[in-house]
């Protein structure tokens, strides 16, 4: 018996087609009472074209996807030609055949209906005499109009994509608007089937990821209702695909919507990697900003923001390829020059965790471990992997206590981030920090920043540097932030300012006497030193 291997989602013809079932309820069909006696199951088999043929060896004037009329007046009488029409048709991937019963056969014949079901091939029997001129002509005149639409549609998705890449548009703004088209959501994959990207209406988006992986997979294997995908290759390499989750329309058209977007966004990932996109200089584009890092940074952003609840980012952090279930995360801020490097980091040393860039120099990391492992030590060993990288001795890892409960991970990175801060408004080389550095180490620093943005507290500390912020000494403001800091140590911030310690005490009078203070006096200098963390704090 002859066997052929399905075609896959890549295969399939773009021509638009109309299914067996579709045809059998065309008003014009339904007037010669069409009857099912074979193939039953495969009346969703694609119509490509409708042709009229009486000869025996019709199979070999095909191409595939044809719907066959006919009376069968040649092959009456020969049971053995009935059975090998049948089986031609199936070799050469016809739709379905249709038999008008009249002269030759007053009933359906056994043997091709045997046959049929036996193919697999949908066999139709017509019980009233039926024009075969008038299905051809309205299958076929549906099938020019559906291919002209979709011709259109495709044309139409591509000026417009095209458009948003010349006037430099984000790829979610292209994403956004592919989805407007499809009516659907659509979401950006890895070749590991790791959502990188996604487009839609939110809630329609989170329920696709709720059980992305398995989903994802049974639509590569072409087996999801609606799920159309496209592959994403670049200069022959292939490392992505897009899919349409759930689309609605003719699949013709779904198919050219995902092969224009993917082309669309093949085009984006080139002109921003060579810098010849509008507003990317040359060489400017990080090696490191890869899709899986624009995922990342989306899902931890919002994550910091609170703009979404926690539990409604819980798939999006699955798809992403962050194990959720039944783990510790340990939410972290690295401030380092590198972005790139904590990402490095934690694929080296095997961590499963998402890192980030939120700002310039800031860096989300949230780790996700099994509840057995000793969070504390495995944070404490990635910042001195992460210190011990070329040029980064003086990255800063901050990190807040480690969440049992996915709803606490937002507060946990907010407050990563507020430690981060803190370290950062403070004069670095005058600080002696941990390799992770946590809320009780920034001490009064974090409690000024916290409260930084008060109007009173603005106020006590432009009273209090009045003299400074004012007058010609204010290049002194360094002296005295280090003098401080340092815990009024003379030595130390003469030899941090590379100044001799009688210069430094001329210095040192200086500010007293511009700030009319005593800096000996202890509760003078802690005025002092709050107001200066304040103004420091609300600078940064």
């Amino acid at each position: 018996m002859t066997t052929t291997t399905p075609r896959t989602l890549a295969q399939q013809p773009w021509e638009p087609a109309l299914s067996v079932r579709q045809v059998l309820g065309l008003e014009r069909v339904r007037a010669g009472q069409p009857e099912v006696v074979a193939g039953a199951h495969r009346l969703d088999r694609p119509v490509r074209w409708v042709h009229v043929a009486e000869a025996a060896d019709v199979g070999v004037m095909l191409s595939g996807g044809e719907m066959v009329l006919t009376t069968g007046v040649l092959l009456a009488g020969d049971e053995e030609g009935q059975g090998e029409y049948i089986r031609s048709l199936d070799r050469a991937e016809a739709a379905a055949v249709v038999l008008g019963l009249g002269r030759a056969f007053p009933a359906p014949p056994e043997v091709m209906r045997s046959a049929a079901e036996r193919c697999g091939l949908p066999m139709v029997v017509l019980h009233r005499p039926f024009p075969f001129a008038e299905l051809t002509e309205e299958v076929q005149s549906r099938l020019l109009r559906r291919k002209f639409a979709a011709v259109s549609l495709s044309e139409a998705v591509r000026t417009e994509l095209t458009g948003l890449i010349t006037a430099g548009a984000p790829v979610q703004r292209l994403l956004d608007e592919v989805a407007r088209h499809a009516g659907c959501p659509v979401v950006v994959t890895n070749l590991a089937h790791r959502a990188l990207a996604t487009a839609g209406e939110r809630a329609a988006v989170d329920d696709v990821l709720r059980d992305w992986e398995r989903i994802a997979r049974q639509a590569g294997a072409g087996s999801a209702d609606g799920w159309i995908r496209a592959e994403l290759t670049c200069r022959g390499e292939g490392w992505g695909r897009l899919v349409l989750c759930g689309y609605r329309g003719e699949r013709a058209a779904g198919r050219l919507l995902a092969d224009r977007a993917a082309e669309a966004l093949v085009l984006h990932r080139m002109l921003a990697g060579d810098g010849t996109h509008p507003g990317v200089p040359a060489g400017s584009r990080e090696p490191w900003d890869s899709w899986e890092e624009q995922s990342a940074r989306s899902l931890l952003t919002d994550l910091v923001s609170g703009a979404v609840p926690a539990r409604q980012l819980l798939p999006r952090a699955r798809a992403a390829g962050l194990p959720v279930n039944r783990r510790v995360f340990v939410p972290l801020v690295v401030r380092e020059r590198e972005p790139a490097r904590p990402a490095r980091v934690l694929r080296r040393l095997g961590l499963p965790g998402l890192a980030a860039r939120l700002a310039d120099d800031h860096v989300a990391v949230l780790l996700s471990l099994a509840p057995d492992q000793d969070a504390r030590a495995l944070t404490a060993h990635f910042a001195t992997r992460l210190r011990a990288e070329p040029d980064n001795s003086h990255a800063v890892v901050a990190a807040a206590g480690a969440r049992a409960d996915w709803t606490g991970v937002p507060a946990g990175l907010r407050e990563a981030q507020h430690v981060a801060d803190a370290v950062a408004d403070s004069p670095a080389a005058a600080l002696d920090l941990p390799p992770v550095v946590r809320l009780r180490d920034i001490h009064l620093r974090g409690l000024v920043r916290l409260l930084r943005d008060d109007p009173h507290v603005q106020s006590f500390a432009e009273r209090e540097l009045d003299g400074l912020l004012r007058g010609p000494d204010r290049d002194l403001l360094p002296v005295l932030r280090t003098y401080l800091a340092t815990g009024r140590n003379k030595s130390r911030t003469a030899q941090l300012h590379h100044v001799s310690r009688p210069a430094l005490y001329r210095r040192l009078e200086a500010i007293q006497g511009s700030l009319g203070v005593d800096l000996d006096d202890f509760e003078q200098a802690a005025s002092v030193h709050i107001a200066l963390l304040a103004h420091d704090a609300q600078q940064g």
